[in-house]
């Protein structure tokens, strides 16, 4: 039984997802395979090659995998698919935008965002917005599967496995990026790992309100920043501050909801941290059910006071 992890980089890096995913494939247990595909991205694949358990990166380096789309990746996965039980990718933009279509090339069932491996062939996935789990056996000769990266620990960096190239297949020119990408930079953690997240509402009132007062908190504790899916609707900040079930899956050493109400929503992207602590004016709002630490109270003279104490 031999595993595929399709690596997520920056050609430059790995994703720390890719680690969780690989965490992921150890537990089905078997020879695990990574695929680096990019552009000059020999630094991300001898990275690949340091992960516990990883027995061979392969390699494919060309002009046309520089943007990553899903059209060309795919076409590289499916003409070396061959002699895989498995095809591992991470739950996140990356995985989601790869993973159905590898699935429906191959003309097998996807398994989304797995939460546990029970064998070879059984998963443990969330349904209904987290508020169940299922679980999950596949019959078909390859598994397609995306891991939600926040259930794995991620794996450590002793090892030396092989690396090898591999040819690149051809340019599909299906889709091409015509702008760049711009990556946001921060001096706070990436939300999607951070061991503490800072996240506000719409109880904020405004994104200037959202900065004046999150921001100083965030930078006391060494924090990320999030926001709920209604923040980002009304214009607080970027979508990529978005958690919850369309945004990002988090699940921090502590979280911290500001002026967020709870939505169904919000709740299934963050109810897996360690401790959360609530903090709103309405002693009702559905996030103080799950939340470890609740404070009602008026943000506004709440956070300042709590940005004074740390």
């Amino acid at each position: 039984m031999t595993i595929l992890v399709i690596a997520e980089h920056d050609h430059q890096q790995l994703k720390a997802a890719t680690l969780n995913t690989v965490a992921a494939a150890a537990k089905i247990g078997g020879d695990i395979h990574v695929l680096v595909a990019g552009s000059g991205c020999q630094a991300a694949a001898q990275e690949a090659a340091t992960l516990n358990g990883v027995s061979l990166v392969k390699v494919a380096d060309a002009a046309h995998y520089q943007s990553q789309t899903a059209e060309n990746l795919t076409a590289l996965i499916i003409a070396n698919a061959a002699g895989y039980s498995h095809i591992l990718a991470p739950a996140t933009t990356f995985g989601k935008n790869l993973a159905p279509r590898i699935a429906a090339l191959l003309d097998v069932a996807q398994i989304s965002e797995i939460t546990g491996v029970e064998s070879a062939d059984t998963f443990v996935r969330p349904i209904y917005a987290g508020n169940a789990l299922a679980t999950v056996k596949s019959s078909d000769s390859v598994k397609v599967i995306t891991v939600r990266t926040t259930a794995f620990d991620t794996v450590n960096r002793e090892n030396t496995a092989k690396t090898e190239s591999i040819a690149a297949a051809a340019d599909t020119a299906q889709s091409t990026l015509t702008k760049n990408r711009e990556l946001t930079k921060s001096e706070r953690p990436e939300l999607g790992a951070a061991k503490i997240i800072v996240s506000g509402g719409r109880g904020l009132g405004s994104g200037e309100n959202y900065h004046t007062l999150l921001e100083p908190l965030a930078d006391k504790l060494g924090a990320a920043l999030g926001a709920s899916r209604a923040a980002v609707d009304a214009g607080f900040v970027p979508n990529d501050y978005q958690v919850g079930q369309t945004g990002k899956i988090v699940a921090p050493q502590l979280y911290i909801a500001v002026g967020i109400s709870g939505a169904i929503q919000h709740l299934a992207g963050m109810k897996e941290s360690k401790v959360i602590v609530a903090i709103n004016k309405d002693p009702d709002a559905p996030i103080f059910q799950v939340a470890d630490y609740g404070l009602v109270a008026d943000l506004f003279e709440t956070i300042p006071a709590l940005v004074a104490a740390v």
